[in-house]
């Protein structure tokens, strides 16, 4: 497991129980088991939070999971059963289903939306608009919904912007400045318009266009007269209403910042077997 997940699951822990479960302390130090069960249909993504929520407080507790991270699952399916102390269960099921919920979300809303857009050639990405210190799991759930995954942070891709181009002072010389600093970087030209297009499509050494808030009329003269030159990325306003129209273009890729921060966590419930 990386080891970001494992400082995002202690820092979850720490505050969910601080000092140590007052009502946990209550209950007697026997084994019990238990299921987590999911309400509704969904995509599943999280094992590995749950089973670091769990044996941060009890190594030996065991987990066994009828799933994997991507499966598919209905109302009522039980995911997993758990063996352990019962103040263990009950201390860690809350952030362990806070995770569950929140990534299984991720993962169940790119699946929805790139069901959508099947038999187009265009590819679902997400965006930088994560909870922040969840990027790295918002965007692994992305993947196990079928997604791909836009750049991590400011660090593995250049996208020159507006306020860039304006800062640097020209298109030719932000892209030489960007290419001569690094050189192995991907670097990605916005445009708000089809004139700004042109401009970008005489340029060199770019990896494609970002068509920011582009009609989907506008974005269909870009894909022509982009074929052959660059790949064209539409972000901005997508949703599950038009993205089949957007897809429908010829675009090679969809942005969609709502895969991560629009998006409403799936039902799970932690039960004590009788």
């Amino acid at each position: 497991m990386d080891n970001d997940f494992k400082k995002i699951v202690q820092l979850a822990m720490s505050e969910d129980i601080g000092g140590g479960d007052l009502t946990a302390s209550l209950l007697e130090n026997k084994i019990i088991e238990a299921e987590i069960v999911c309400r509704e249909r969904a995509v599943i993504c999280g094992i590995e939070f749950v089973n670091l929520c769990f044996k941060s407080i009890d190594p030996k507790i065991q987990i066994d999971w009828n799933i994997q991270d991507g499966s598919i699952v209905s109302s009522g399916k039980i995911l997993c059963r758990i063996s352990g102390l019962a103040k263990t269960i009950v201390s860690a099921e809350r952030a362990a289903l806070n995770f569950l919920q929140l990534l299984s979300a991720t993962s169940t809303k790119t699946a929805e939306l790139k069901e959508l857009i099947r038999g187009t050639n265009a590819k679902l990405l997400d965006t930088r608009k994560t909870i922040p210190g969840l990027r790295k799991a918002q965007k692994y759930a992305v993947e196990c919904g079928g997604g791909v995954n836009h750049r991590m942070g400011l660090y593995d891709c250049i996208i020159l912007k507006e306020n860039h181009i304006l800062s640097i002072g020209s298109l030719e010389v932000s892209i030489k400045k960007a290419v001569s600093r690094f050189p192995e970087t991907p670097i990605i030209l916005e445009v708000e318009s089809l004139e700004e297009l042109r401009s970008a499509l005489l340029s060199k050494y770019i990896t494609r266009i970002l068509c920011d808030n582009f009609a989907i009329q506008d974005l269909k003269e870009a894909v022509k007269i982009s074929r052959g030159i660059y790949p064209l990325e539409a972000s901005g306003g997508i949703n599950e209403n038009n993205i089949v129209d957007y897809a429908e273009t010829g675009v090679d890729f969809i942005s969609i910042g709502s895969l991560t921060k629009d998006i409403r966590s799936i039902d799970f419930s932690l039960r004590f077997c009788a």
